[in-house]
């Protein structure tokens, strides 16, 4: 039994020397380190000039935009246009006219054709000539037993307005 305990305590010392000769060795390499020069900075790399560019393509087509919505703004850009953020808006003005479906047409008493528009929550609205629908103040100018068109009034990008001719068209047959 005492032999055990004396095996077991030079056992902890040479434990304990291990440890204190790393610890010595971590130290040593740190003084190493901080005794050394510090290296030299590398200069910031030099760049050589870009050549200007002149753009002068100004009066082509802009290659950031949908040629359609081009030619429109291009037609439309003599007009002078503002939407009315006065006027009282009406139901389906609520809902991008994406979302909105023509479900088909009637006529009222005078015989003017009136349309049937499905909204999102599936509600069947009535909408007939002058009504304003979608989300760009978009006028019903003409509506036909098939089509629905309208005109919405847009930013041209260029702090002014532009007219956009729109149609809602009939898909399939009425439920």
């Amino acid at each position: 039994m005492k032999f055990e305990k004396i095996a077991f305590a030079l056992m902890f010392g040479l434990v304990l020397v291990g440890c204190d000769s790393r610890i010595d060795a971590v130290n040593m390499e740190m003084v190493n380190i901080r005794n050394q020069q510090p290296l030299p900075i590398e200069p910031a790399p030099v760049f050589p000039p870009v050549p200007t560019f002149n753009y002068a393509a100004h009066q082509l087509k802009s290659p950031f935009m949908p040629s359609s919505l081009a030619a429109e703004l291009k037609i439309m850009s003599g007009k002078r246009v503002y939407p009315n953020f006065s006027r009282q808006s009406q139901p389906l003005e609520s809902y991008a006219l994406e979302s909105l479906n023509m479900k088909g047409s009637m006529r009222n008493q005078s015989g003017q054709i009136l349309g049937l528009i499905q909204t999102p929550d599936g509600e069947i609205e009535r909408v007939q000539v002058g009504n304003y629908m979608g989300m760009n103040q978009g006028r019903i100018v003409k509506i036909t037993p098939t089509q629905i068109d309208l005109v919405e009034i847009i930013p041209d990008g260029r702090e002014g307005y532009v007219e956009r001719p729109r149609s809602l068209v009939l898909i399939g047959p009425a439920p």
